[in-house]
């Protein structure tokens, strides 16, 4: 048997045992210390909020796609395998966040139902009694079932956090939805306002090489409309590949060249060839290379990247020198005997921002969503309101690769 689906069987024995156990809590210690650094302001006293009192227990309901009916470990599919992992390693986080949310002395009744990314099994989970007593929903994780859970937030009047999808809040027209990671829109946005920031009309010149696909399109959308709202006055070029870019190029020029493409199969000799032209022609033209966020989890050549000065923003950005960060590794191998991934990270986050506003708020826990900051493991949660589409996390991070590595801009 493959070393894969030996780790993988590993990892469902104790997932068997975590729902067996389904993890309903009496108070429970927090033994991550320091997260977050600063605990959020108690505003329970705000003239502007009346207070209500906490509750004695908080009811979660927490979606995840286990697919526990169909998943066979002897004949899946590497991709299976990699969601099903996706899947158990964000329940760990998230259970781990909760428990420590507990420390503030609420008591959580959590739960946890297979999804399974299906709507009809969505739909029968939905008409059982514990499900219709929560004060808040986690997932799913998916789009599709995302939307298919907002006639429901809304009927029901109960939040559904989105903890995973990049969708925009506008695909799901849902006024009772938590989006966690940020959409291509403001990925956009952020790029273009560090754009703007540092380079100026004399001698920028921004550079779009968008091929045109859907995907590539939105991103190059969202980048020229910020800047031609907010730096008019700066020149906007776009182009279909680098070799019609090389031919319009102006000596003396600055350019902020911006690759609006995730098809590794464009973005590869896109990357070599903008390398070559700053390193053979760098006394006449200025590149800066920047990326689409999808790029973070692709393979392309950092010594390129680096040549370029490259800039790629990100909504995930783990810094494992960190005291909260080294505490949390630390517990969860303790724990669960591997290395927390990318979705442990997120689970966490969020069972612990959400379980401390539960925990300080009761059943006013939403109006302080866009009153908390919580400076995360992984990210930021600042989030803004709008009435039509929810609550959605604006913090970004921007990356740069320097010293062989990618490290935090400024």
């Amino acid at each position: 048997m493959c070393r894969n689906v030996i780790w993988v069987m590993m990892k469902r024995f104790g997932l068997y045992m975590l729902l067996v156990l389904l993890w309903s809590c009496s108070p429970r210690v927090n033994k991550v210390p320091n997260i977050p650094a600063k605990p959020p302001v108690d505003r329970r006293d705000s003239p502007e909020i009346k207070a209500e009192p906490a509750f004695t227990t908080a009811n979660i309901a927490v979606l995840i796609p286990f697919k526990l009916n169909t998943v066979n470990l002897n004949t899946a599919s590497r991709a299976q395998l990699a969601e099903t992992d996706m899947a158990i390693d964000f329940y760990q986080g998230l259970q781990m966040g909760i428990d420590s949310a507990a420390a503030s002395g609420l008591n959580f009744n959590v739960h946890v139902y297979d999804s399974r990314d299906n709507n009809t099994q969505l739909s029968v989970i939905t008409k059982k009694e514990d499900f219709k007593n929560s004060q808040l929903i986690i997932g799913p994780v998916f789009p599709e079932g995302v939307k298919y859970m907002t006639s429901y937030a809304i009927a029901n009047d109960v939040p559904v956090i989105s903890p995973l999808a990049a969708s925009k809040p506008g695909d799901f027209n849902n006024p009772k939805l938590i989006s966690i990671v940020n959409h291509i829109d403001q990925h956009g946005e952020k790029i273009a306002a560090y754009i703007g920031t540092k380079y100026n009309a004399e001698r920028g010149i921004v550079v779009l090489i968008n091929p045109a696909k859907k995907d590539d399109d939105d991103f190059a959308v969202s980048v020229k409309a910020f800047l031609q709202k907010k730096y008019p006055a700066l020149i906007i070029q776009e182009f279909s590949s680098a070799a019609v870019f090389e031919t319009k190029m102006i000596k003396g020029k600055r350019y902020a060249v911006v690759v609006c493409s995730s098809d590794v199969a464009f973005v590869t000799p896109t990357i070599d060839k903008l390398a070559r032209l700053s390193k053979i022609r760098a006394n006449d033209y200025d590149i800066q290379l920047f990326g689409h966020p999808a790029w973070l989890k692709q393979n392309y050549n950092t010594e390129q990247l680096q040549t370029l000065h490259t800039v790629i923003s990100t909504s995930y950005l783990v810094n494992y020198k960190e005291a909260n960060v080294i505490a949390f590794v630390k517990k969860y191998r303790a724990a669960f005997n591997f290395e927390p991934s990318e979705y442990s990270f997120k689970g966490f986050d969020i069972g612990f921002y959400f379980g401390r506003l539960l925990a300080r708020h009761g059943k006013n826990y939403l109006d302080f969503i866009t009153k908390e900051k919580y400076k995360g493991l992984h990210n930021t949660f600042s989030f803004t309101y709008d009435p039509l589409f929810g609550y959605y996390n604006k913090d970004l991070n921007l990356v740069q690769y320097k010293n062989m590595t990618l490290t935090p801009v400024n």
